[in-house]
């Protein structure tokens, strides 16, 4: 098996065509297929799917083919979708799984293979342990097996499907969409020319609330910003469009859509943790629910805080969904969210859902009649003032063990001035510092990056333990 074939945090990612390549996607379907059929699950079928970058739709169809050819059944999504959509089309169709060609939000560049178990969630570390292990084997052994489209359609093995009606169909269920179509609100959305395109603007088009949605059509360049990522230097035109025209909110998703970025009414932007923290928020106070809270470690403390106040259980996971999403489950919790933006809910997948979230927030603006740049004031009367940033440094990969031993070896007694009360190295470096600000160092599971994350109590502070977290790496 070629070594590039590791699956990060979420699925596999490459360079198109250098190590992103038919054959290479063939291999990780075989693979997938192999599982299936090891575990007993190939008769229940697999769902595929696809986002909207380059030929995504031509790497799904070869996926497809392969699983056909195993003799297990296919249902490969009509159009591009975003993951949440293909994922809920598990439990839907009741289906062992889905492979999803998507690079969610990595430069234009890339592309990716994700597989999503039976319970719709981002797959486990002993999962992807069991798949790496099997495309090896196929790598080493007679390969993929393949079959024609048209072929495996005559058999009955293979089908097109419409997998965005059952999942509007669900999150109507979930979410009051008719009282956000009636609040009046005024609303800009991004879909970053990616697969959330007419989601949210479908959705609550027809009422009193305006919708207006830019970068809607598909364009695998995502011209203007550096990757489909929804954070604030890729959201500047979203923020034009807002203050321009007197928006009262622009919401963003990412890529394939399972992230959720915005800006207030003001042009402030939502950092993640924010807007998690937000929703908790509005879930705890507004709704009345109860239930656990998963958060992975770079996490606002914000969350301890609401947890703390409202009397519910908060629990803490390494980063990626293959943590929180098991978490989830086991806790039976009300919802879970990851720095990178991504937040998964109770009656939902156990699995990020940007446009979901961004319905959950819209629908917290319209029950209480708060502006945009009214709810963070808001959540920090109960929980103090928080300000969060993050630094995304390139580097060398080939420095990536000197990097990580210096950090190991460091140990620092304070940073930015403020004495370290603890640290973990479980996923990446954490440096809890006093007074509840923190530090976080890690790699990124799918490309040569280094994150460095810190939450204080003024953007002043965070610039300063940014700072001083760069200086810890060297770089």
């Amino acid at each position: 098996m070629p070594r590039t074939i590791v699956f990060g945090t979420d699925g596999w990612r490459a360079l198109i065509a250098e190590e992103f390549t038919f054959a290479n996607v063939r291999l990780c379907a075989q693979g997938v297929a192999d599982y299936l059929a090891a575990t007993g699950q190939a008769p229940r079928g697999l769902v595929v799917g696809y986002d909207t970058r380059f030929a995504s739709e031509h790497f799904a169809a070869a996926a497809a083919e392969v699983v056909a050819a195993n003799g297990i059944p296919v249902w490969l999504a009509d159009r591009a979708a975003p993951t949440p959509t293909v994922s809920y089309n598990i439990v839907h169709r009741k289906a062992a799984g889905a492979i999803i060609i998507t690079a969610s939000h990595n430069p234009a560049a890339w592309n990716g293979f994700k597989y999503k178990p039976e319970y719709a969630g981002s797959a486990s570390p002993e999962v992807v342990a069991a798949l790496e292990e099997r495309i090896e084997r196929a790598a080493q052994g007679a390969g993929p097996k393949r079959l024609p489209w048209l072929e495996a359609e005559k058999r009955g093995l293979a089908h097109h499907i419409d997998v965005k009606s059952p999942y509007i169909e669900h999150i109507r269920r979930l979410v009051d969409v008719e009282g956000i179509r009636q609040a009046g609100l005024r609303i800009a959305i991004d879909p970053m020319y990616g697969a959330g395109a007419g989601y949210l603007s479908g959705l609550l088009a027809g009422g009193k609330t305006e919708v207006v949605e830019i970068h809607g059509e598909r364009n695998p360049l995502f011209p203007g910003m550096e990757r489909p990522e929804p954070i604030a230097h890729n959201l500047r035109e979203l923020r034009d469009e807002v203050l321009r025209r007197g928006f009262d909110v622009g919401l963003a998703t990412d890529g394939d859509a399972d992230r959720v970025g915005g800006v207030d009414d003001q042009g402030a932007f939502f950092t993640p943790l924010q807007l998690f923290s937000l929703i908790a928020f509005y879930f705890l106070e507004v709704r009345k629910e109860r239930g656990p809270l998963v958060m992975s470690m770079t996490m606002s403390n914000m969350v301890r805080r609401l947890g703390e106040r409202y009397g519910v259980r908060v629990y803490e996971t390494p980063v990626g969904f293959k943590y929180l999403g098991p978490k989830m489950m086991e806790t039976h919790a009300l919802l879970a969210g990851e720095e990178s933006g991504g937040f998964g809910f109770r009656g939902h997948i156990p699995e990020r859902d940007g446009i979901l979230s961004a319905l959950y927030l819209l629908d917290m603006m319209a029950m209480t009649g708060k502006k945009a740049s009214q709810l963070l004031p808001w959540l920090f009367q109960t929980v103090g003032p928080h300000y969060y940033d993050r630094w995304d440094l390139e580097f060398d990969a080939a420095q990536r063990e000197t990097i990580v031993a210096r950090v190991r070896g460091a140990r620092p007694g304070t940073l930015a001035g403020k004495a370290v009360e603890g640290m973990t190295d479980v996923d990446g470096f954490r440096y809890d510092l006093a007074g509840g600000s923190w530090l976080c160092l890690r790699f990124s599971g799918t490309e040569p990056l280094i994150r460095i994350y810190a939450e204080a109590e003024s953007p002043d502070r965070v610039r300063e333990i940014l700072q001083a977290g760069r200086s810890l790496l060297g770089v």
